[in-house]
């Protein structure tokens, strides 16, 4: 029976029951609900709105219904619409009249603004560790490998030569900063929502800031209206973890393109590739894939949520109970996805003579070639010119800039001396640079190092 039905002559259709109800997707916040529900129930004893005895029997029981729930005892029913509705018909069911108190004082409209609050705080905390967890993996590869030397790349070109530790450190930042945004983020979702009733707040003396302090939020929403009418922190929460949905697919796309024959730089562990049904050679980099095609669902969970935000006016609308999905879906993804990432990323081989090659026979070294001529007096548009005139001939002939003879460079400019070779040296093009945050040697070693002490 609805506990609505009072103002009802007839009831709702069996297909209104189901499309209306919530339950299928929404039981998932059983936790968050009974945790709100024991701390209002606290909040009305103490106000005296309800006697302590009935405030502790309340209590007691909702315990005994989390402790069943979790033990697969609990049955959830369309009937009862959602989580908020079918937690009170069990208690009610369990202790009579006392049950039907607990919701004095409150809507399900503070109640889901709420569950959703609690569930992106913990949500939050768990994404935080997985990206702990990742950093920790990039920080060890790139101390693994300060010295493996590889192209760097623009336009998918080659570009000038780094190291494999510099190219880890620079998703090591990109990581580093999704995780200031959730903690961005937090200080958003970290305001309490109950209390707030279902718009205008309530004639009864409660006590939010009690159920601030037992619920563990750092502050309590001031205006009962934007409390439950507005999803922004779901939205940033969202965006969140599009961000880093974006990122790893951005370097899984690389590790598809590094595990393939054409550039040979890393092989995937077997544990994270699969085969072909008709090709018996293939081993596919599906984990890599199948992050980089997920990232789309997080995109389209932020476009959904916007969408069904966008034209609510003020305050509750039941378009709001199409919030829940793309949030689960989105904490779902991102979490699956950094905890595989890792994985994957640990147990992948790198190929470092390949890289070391690649790198060589790159002209990556015709930057530093410009440099060398610079250093000689030349300007540097002067310098570009002569050393592309001089890549077009290496490349015609088919060999290195640092496999021409010293005959052939001065033919490009007098300017050029023995030391050109030293100069355009893969490896001391690597430690020529010398601007804070460069590829150098040293500079990837302070870089560690500054990790290290954070």
């Amino acid at each position: 029976m609805k506990l609505w039905k009072g103002r009802f002559s007839k009831q709702a259709s069996s297909s209104s029951d189901e499309f209306n109800a919530s339950i299928g997707f929404d039981q998932r916040l059983y936790a968050e609900d009974i945790a709100g529900s024991i701390a209002h129930a606290k909040m009305l004893g103490k106000q005296g709105i309800i006697s302590m005895e009935e405030s502790e029997l309340i209590i007691k029981t909702l315990k005994e219904v989390l402790a069943d729930i979790e033990a697969g005892k609990v049955e959830f029913t369309i009937e009862g619409e959602d989580i908020h509705m079918n937690i009170e018909t069990i208690l009610t069911e369990r202790i009579g009249q006392t049950g039907k108190k607990l919701h004095t004082a409150r809507s399900r409209n503070d109640q889901i603004a709420l569950d959703i609050r609690l569930y992106l705080k913990k949500e939050t905390a768990e994404i935080d560790v997985l990206l702990d967890e990742l950093l920790a993996a990039l920080k060890d590869l790139a101390a693994k490998h300060k010295e493996t030397i590889m192209p760097g790349y623009t336009h998918l070109q080659r570009a000038q030569p780094v190291t494999l530790a510099y190219h880890m450190l620079a998703y090591y930042q990109m990581f580093a900063r999704d995780k200031e945004r959730y903690a961005d983020c937090l200080k958003r979702i970290d305001r309490m929502p109950l209390g707030s009733g279902a718009l205008a707040g309530t004639t009864y003396n409660t006590d939010r800031q009690f159920l601030a302090d037992e619920l563990g939020f750092s502050e309590v929403l001031p205006n009962a209206m934007d409390a439950v009418a507005d999803r922004d922190f779901a939205l940033e929460f969202i965006d969140c973890c599009a961000i880093t949905m974006m990122h790893l697919s951005r370097f899984c796309e690389e590790l598809i393109l590094w595990s393939s024959a054409e550039f040979g730089f890393i092989e995937m562990d077997d544990a994270y590739a699969t085969g072909s049904s008709i090709m018996p050679q293939k081993k596919n980099p599906d984990m890599a894939e199948l992050i980089r095609g997920k990232s789309g669902r997080v995109f389209g969970d932020m476009m959904s949520l916007l969408t069904v935000c966008k034209g609510l006016p003020l305050a509750y609308n039941k378009d709001l109970q199409e919030d829940k999905e793309p949030v689960f879906d989105a904490v779902d993804t991102v979490k699956a996805s950094l905890s595989i990432f890792k994985e994957m990323l640990q147990t992948m081989q790198v190929n470092t003579g390949t890289m070391s090659k690649a790198a060589k026979y790159g002209y990556m070294n015709a930057t530093d070639a410009a440099d060398y001529l610079v250093s000689k007096g030349i300007p540097f548009r002067d310098c570009h010119e002569i050393i592309g005139n001089m890549v077009l001939y290496a490349i015609n002939k088919g060999v290195a800039l640092d496999e021409l003879t010293m005959e052939e460079f001065k033919s490009f400019s007098a300017a050029f001396d023995e030391d050109i070779y030293d100069a355009i040296s893969i490896v001391n093009c690597i430690k020529a640079k010398q601007s804070e945050g460069s590829t150098s040697f040293e500079s990837v070693e302070q870089q560690l190092s500054n990790l290290a002490s954070e």
